[in-house]
């Protein structure tokens, strides 16, 4: 039976039928994977941004980068990378969506703490990057 509402306690189903917590061990390592996986999200978010930010980026005529001249020479290229690690991100995302639709209290504090220091690691000098959309509920 799926819980509706919020509950508290080792037992849970998470993602998969084969993913299923029974004791206190099994049910704290899947909060510390839920933890590590929101925080990843968080770090994969800020490598696609500033990846994006790469290579819109227009390079200055004073200076000459042979070593990134491939980057702006192949557009296609770069927005192939730049849609693939959004599909990868936007996958991370909804799979921690429906974790938390597991409705366990402990998979719900776990992803938002995930996400929180994630964010304070790794996107919290995000001033200089500016997002225009991102339509996922998680960032």
């Amino acid at each position: 039976m799926m819980h509706m509402t919020f509950y508290w306690g080792k037992s849970v189903t998470l993602l998969f039928d084969s993913w299923k917590t029974d004791s206190w061990p099994s049910y704290t390592l899947t909060l510390l994977a839920v933890f590590l996986f929101s925080a990843f999200y968080q770090y994969m978010e800020d490598r696609r941004l500033r990846f994006k930010k790469l290579v819109t980026r227009k390079p200055s005529p004073s200076i000459t980068t042979p070593l990134l001249s491939p980057l702006y020479n192949n557009r296609n290229s770069s927005k192939f990378s730049i849609a693939l690690l959004f599909c990868i991100n936007a996958a991370i995302g909804y799979l921690l969506m429906l974790a938390v639709m597991s409705f366990n209290g402990g998979v719900f504090i776990s992803a938002v703490l995930g996400l929180s220091v994630g964010y304070f690691l790794f996107r919290s000098g995000d001033e200089e990057v500016v997002v225009v959309e991102n339509p996922c509920a998680c960032a």
